[in-house]
């Protein structure tokens, strides 16, 4: 029979990853929106559609790929088109569905913040680990979700 409770271990573990995730997430929203008008949700959006064929998704392949409901995504997308970051089109291969574009001035807008965003994930994350603690924590991670893929 499985215990109910979490051993020590276990509790540190979860709390641990709770509470690195909470703190650098946070930080990182922080610096974006302080410097680019940006929260770490839009700066995800930007950089998905960045790296999909054509600079281009549907909004429910982007709502999948940035863990959003499609009510959330589509009120976070209205604000990127609102900005002129991205374009909102029917998709022509399916009329029933819409496609979120990048737009040259949100890749502009993506390649200045990113250099905010890769500081931020140094000072906040890398930068505190050796390499074999970062090799740990890859692996130990990818040991759940599997390898990382980039999407």
């Amino acid at each position: 029979m499985v215990s109910a409770r979490l051993t020590a271990a276990e509790l540190r573990a979860w709390q641990a990853l709770l509470h690195a995730h909470h703190q650098i997430t946070t930080a990182l929203d922080r610096d974006l929106r302080a410097q680019h008008d940006l929260s770490f949700s839009e700066y995800d959006v930007l950089l998905r559609l960045a790296r999909a064929p054509g600079r281009a998704l549907r909004m429910t392949q982007l709502a999948e790929r940035v863990l959003l409901s499609p009510s959330g995504l589509t009120r976070l997308v209205d604000r990127l088109a609102a900005k002129g970051l991205v374009s909102r089109q029917r998709d022509s291969a399916d009329a029933r569905g819409a496609l979120a574009r990048l737009t040259a001035d949100g890749m502009a807008t993506l390649r200045h913040a990113g250099r905010t965003h890769v500081q931020g994930i140094r000072e906040q994350f890398t930068g505190r680990l050796s390499d074999v603690q970062l090799r740990n924590v890859a692996s130990g991670l990818e040991t759940i979700v599997g390898p990382h893929e980039a999407h």
